[in-house]
Formats: C-alpha cells, structure tokens, sequence
C-alpha cells in the first residue's frame, strides 16, 4: 500500500511540474505549438494600450426617455465597435447621460475616438436642400472596389436600401435626371452636415443601390460603412473625457507584475517549508496547482486581466496562503494533545473548516458585488477575484487534504517534526 501511494505523489507531482512547464513555455503536441499561458491570456486596456473614452449625451430628457435613448446609443456604439474589430470591448452607461468606452489593442486610438463619438446623421439631399432619404432607409453597407476615372479601381462604400428606400431613391433620382442643367442633377450625400459626395444623375436607379465615391482608403470605407451601418445616434454626445494610454507602459508594467508574483510566490514557498515542513511543501505544490487553475479559469472564460485584476489575483493567493496556515496550525495543535499525525490531519481540517468558509465566503459576496455593480478595472478585480477565491478553495480544502494524507501514508505518520511540531 506504501508503494501505491509513492507511485500516486509521484504521479502529481509530475502532472503539476509538465503543466507548470508548459504555463510558462508553451508546449508542442502533435506538431502544433500551444502558447504559454502569458501569451495566452489576453490584457486590458492599462497592460494592452488603447482607447477610453467617457460621452456625455447632450440632451433635456430624463426618466424613461433618457434611459431609453442611452441604451439605444449603447448598442449603436457597440455595433461601431464591433467594425473597428476590437474583441470584447467594455461598454457602460454611467450617471444616467454618460457612456464609456474602454477599447484595449487599438493601433489608431484617435480614429477610434472619432467613429464611436459621431452622431452619423446620414441624408441625401437634392439642390433644393431637401432631404429625401436617411440612414434609416439603408438596409446595408459596405466596400466595394469601383473602377477609377483615374484609371484601376478604388475603395467605395456600397449602400443597399431597404423597400421603403428603394422607392424613394427611385423617385428622387428620377426627378433629378429629368433637368437639364447638371447643377441641378447633383445628389449630395451629407454626414453629420458636411458632404461627403456630390454625384450627378443622369438616370433614375431602379436597382435600390447606391456609392458613395470620395477618394477614401480601404480602411476610411469601412469605417463609413460601419458608421451607416450601425445607424446614426439618437442624441449628439459629447467628450468628457479622454485617455490614451501606450501599450509600452502597459507591458513594462505586465512584465513587473509577473516578475513581483513570481518573487512572491518563492517567498512564500521558502517560509511555508521552513515552519510547517512537509505540511509546507504539500502546500507550496498546492499553489502551484491554484496559479494553474487561476490561468486556466481565465484563459477558459475570457477574461482580460488588468492591473486590479493582478492585485484580486494577489489578494486570492493571500487568501489561500491563509487557509493553509490555519489548516497547519489545527495540525500542530492536535498533535500537541497526542493524537495521530493522519488524525491530526483530518480533525485540523475539519476544524479549520468553518474558519475558512466564513473568510472565503464574504470575500466571494464582495467580489460579486465588484461584479455586478463595478465598471471597468473595479469589475475586472471583482472577476480575478473570484475565480482566485474559487482556485484556492479548491486547493485547500480538497487538494492539499488528499496529498497530505498521502505524505503521512507514506512517512508512517511518526516523525512529528517532519510536519512542525
């Protein structure tokens, strides 16, 4: 039965050692290469670099009509998003009238200001100034290369109207190739008041299809089709606040992080050898296991981490290192009575139980609380939380329990001052 229980410990240990191995490497199976878990987790805006933006809707309405008109700016915003390619953006309405946008990895930070904070009032107009058709008569939009006038072919934005646009662009592009006077045949495309495009007419469009042409880039079209797209906002918002923030600092800062858990994480492995001995190891192994399970947790449900988020990982860790410790302190105090060390082991768990689940759980309400009702960075130190309080429950209380039992299997559980009594 000793033998079985080696085979097992030896068995975990190198489980644990291949997978912490392959965290910090990366590891190549069957010719594809996985990525560490470094390169694997992806960073928010204060490691990664980017945008954050703050929008205050400049309007009278209160109540439901507000409520109802952020919400519609909101999911507006998102779609813009969406076409800048950014993944999980972090979009909020804070204070009633203000939105904020929080947009990580961006290469252009200033043109992603400037798309999600226009109003995109899209309308066609004919010489007299009339409007005959708006962004909500577009069905959809997109780029398309359209030969030059300068020879090749340039990007163009395409737009395909909906029933009631066809009818109406068909109207109007009829009476407008009906004069004579090619001043009067001008179609002007308006964004938010400024023309954009000023085609002549000389046929009616039956076809429900339109271009606009403006000398645009591949990525200008796209960002004007995203921005019709999406639909125009229903009030106009306005740049409260602004932060730019470079991926240089972000990552020097990321790089420091690693380093000082690291660092920490060897401290703390020395000070649990050195008072609790084999206790102490089985719990060093246990951390290891609790960084795994952290990683693992975060790389599964998506999660950007950010520097709070760093500091609920750490805090967590706290929390496990505590567990341990009570745990080892109700070993050593059942051993200092007489009993068994496997008796020890199991009565100094069950007593440090209660201890440990009134800790974890009002930790656990409160990093629900961030959750829910935070924004941005306090959010993310309520989800690292979390998962931490999860990752180290689960080592303490079951991982640790069962290695240790193994250890005293195996020792005979007679030397006490190999477990720091």
């Amino acid at each position: 039965m000793k033998s079985r229980s080696i085979v097992i410990l030896i068995v975990i240990v190198a489980i644990v050692s291949g997978l912490a191995f392959s965290a910090i490497y990366g590891v190549n199976v069957g010719g594809t290469q996985y990525k560490n878990a470094k390169e694997s987790i992806e960073l928010g805006l204060d490691l990664a670099g980017g945008v954050y933006v703050v929008l205050e809707a400049k309007t009278d309405a209160t109540g439901e009509e507000l409520q109802k008109m952020m919400e519609e700016t909101k999911a507006i915003i998102g779609l813009r998003v969406d076409g800048l390619g950014v993944s999980e953006p972090n979009i909020a309405i804070e204070d009633e009238d203000r939105i904020r946008i929080e947009l990580a990895g961006l290469s252009d930070p200033q043109e992603a200001i400037e798309l999600i904070g226009k109003t995109a009032l899209l309308e066609f107009k004919t010489p007299s100034g009339e409007t005959v058709i708006t962004g909500k008569h577009i069905r959809n939009a997109g780029v398309i290369m359209n030969p030059s006038q300068f020879g090749g072919e340039e990007p163009v934005v395409n737009l395909e109207f909906n029933q009631e646009g066809v009818e109406l662009f068909r109207t109007a592009t009829a009476a407008l190739a009906a004069e004579e006077n090619d001043m009067d045949k001008i179609l002007y495309i308006v964004l938010d008041g400024t023309v954009i495009s000023s085609p002549i007419v000389d046929e009616a469009i039956n076809d429900g299809r339109a271009i606009i042409t403006g000398g645009f880039t591949i990525e200008t079209a796209g960002n004007l089709a995203t921005l019709i797209s999406a639909g125009a906002l229903p009030v106009e918002m306005i740049e409260m606040q602004t932060s730019v923030i470079g991926p240089t600092l972000g990552l020097e800062a990321y790089e420091r992080s690693i380093m000082a858990a690291g660092i920490a994480l060897l401290l703390i492995f020395a000070f649990m050898i050195s008072v609790y001995r084999v206790p102490g190891a089985v719990a060093s192994l246990a951390l290891i296991v609790y960084v795994l399970l952290v990683a693992g947790g975060m790389m599964g449900v998506g999660v950007k981490l950010t520097l709070p988020g760093i500091a609920g990982l750490v805090l967590s860790i706290g929390m496990a290192v505590d567990a341990n410790i009570l745990i080892f302190e109700r070993i050593r105090e059942e051993i200092g009575v007489g009993k068994s060390i496997r008796v020890s082991i199991d009565s100094g768990f069950k007593r440090a139980l209660t201890s440990i689940l009134d800790a974890n759980i009002t930790t656990l309400i409160a990093g629900l609380v961030l959750y829910n009702f935070g924004t941005g960075p306090i959010k993310g130190f309520g989800v690292t939380l979390i998962i931490g309080i999860g990752a180290s429950m689960i080592t303490a209380l079951f991982f640790t329990k069962y290695v240790l039992r193994l250890v005293a299997h195996i020792t005979g559980g007679k030397n006490v001052k190999l477990y720091g009594a």
